[in-house]
C-alpha cells in the first residue's frame, strides 16, 4: 500500500496561498482588508460610544484568558508583568478621567478590568513567580512612562488653562492624555518579551490577539471621530489639542505592530499547530 499524502482542507490551501505571496501583496491584501473592516464598522456602528465598549469587551476577554491560564495551568511563563503594569497605571488615570469627564458603563467595565488585572499581578508576582521569565521581559518601564510623559506635556489640550488657578482641570486633561499614550504602548514589554523568546504558548496568543482586536476597534474608533466631525477635530489642532495627533498616531503604531503578530497568530490556528512560531522580529 502507497503512502498518500493527507488533503490539505481549504483553509491550510488558503494559508499557504498567502503564506506564497510577496511582501509587497501581503501588504496589499492587509490593506484592503482593514478598509473593509472599517467601512464595515462605520456603516455597523452608529455610536462611537459602542465601539469603545467593543474595545474594553475585547481587553475583557484577554483578562479572561489570562485567568484561565494563571487557575489552571499554574504558570505564568510567556506573559509580561511589566504590561500588566502599564495597565493598571493607564486604567487608574483612565478611572479617575470618568469620574470627572464621561460616566457611563464603560466605568463598570474598567473597574472589572482593573481588579482582574491586580489580581494578575498578585499572582505573577507571589503564586507563580517562579515561572515568571524575567529576564526576557526586559524592557525597562521609564522607556514608556518617561517618553508617554513628555508626549502628553506637548499635546496638552488645554494649555490655556491658567495652572495656578484651576490646578485640577489642567492635572485632569494631562492624566486624559497620558492614559491614552500610556494604553497605546502599553503592550511593547509584551511584544518584547515575544520576540524574545521566540514562542508563543496558545493562551499567551490568545491574550496577545484579544488586545490586537481591542487596538483596533479603538483605532477605528478614532478614525470614525474624525469622520464624523467633517473636520470639526482637525480644527482644534491648531488651537494646541495636539493630543488629535498625537493620541491616533500611537494608535496607528501600535496597531500595526499588533497586526503583524496577528498575522502570525491566525497562520498559526489556520495550520493547526499548538505552540506559535515567530520570525526574528514581531
Amino acid at each position: 500500500m502507497g503512502n498518500k499524502r493527507e488533503t490539505p482542507t481549504p483553509m491550510k490551501q488558503l494559508t499557504r496561498w498567502v503564506w506564497r505571496r510577496s511582501v509587497r501583496e501581503k501588504v496589499t491584501m492587509g490593506t484592503v482588508i482593514t478598509l473593509v473592516l472599517l467601512i464595515l464598522l462605520k456603516v455597523m456602528v452608529k455610536k462611537n460610544s459602542h465601539l469603545f465598549v467593543a474595545t474594553q469587551l475585547a481587553h475583557c476577554a484577554g483578562i479572561l484568558v489570562l485567568i484561565y491560564k494563571l487557575s489552571i495551568t499554574k504558570t505564568c511563563s510567556g506573559l509580561s508583568l511589566k504590561t500588566q503594569e502599564l495597565t493598571v497605571i493607564y486604567l487608574i488615570m483612565r478611572i479617575i478621567c470618568h469620574f470627572t469627564l464621561v460616566q457611563d458603563v464603560g466605568i463598570v467595565l474598567d473597574f472589572l478590568t482593573l481588579g482582574s488585572t491586580l489580581w494578575v499581578i498578585y499572582m505573577i508576582r507571589y503564586k507563580l513567580k517562579t515561572t515568571y521569565l524575567q529576564n526576557l521581559d526586559n524592557m525597562p518601564l521609564y522607556y514608556v512612562l518617561v517618553s508617554c510623559a513628555i508626549v502628553s506635556a506637548i499635546g496638552h489640550p488645554a494649555w490655556q488653562i491658567n495652572f495656578f488657578g484651576n490646578q485640577f482641570e489642567f492635572v485632569r486633561r494631562y492624566f486624559y492624555v497620558y492614559n491614552l499614550t500610556i494604553e497605546a504602548l502599553s503592550m511593547l514589554p509584551q511584544l518584547r518579551l515575544i520576540q524574545n523568546a521566540k514562542m508563543v504558548e496558545p493562551f499567551t496568543a490568545h491574550y496577545v490577539f484579544a488586545l490586537g482586536v481591542a487596538r483596533f476597534f479603538s483605532f477605528t474608533n478614532w478614525i470614525i471621530m474624525l469622520i464624523d466631525s467633517k473636520g470639526a477635530l482637525l480644527t482644534q489642532i491648531g488651537k494646541g489639542r495636539l493630543y488629535l495627533v498625537v493620541a491616533p498616531l500611537f494608535e496607528v503604531i501600535q496597531t500595526f505592530i499588533l497586526a503583524d503578530f496577528c498575522y502570525y497568530y491566525v497562520k498559526s490556528v489556520m495550520e493547526g499547530r499548538r505552540m506559535m512560531r515567530l520570525p526574528s522580529l514581531v
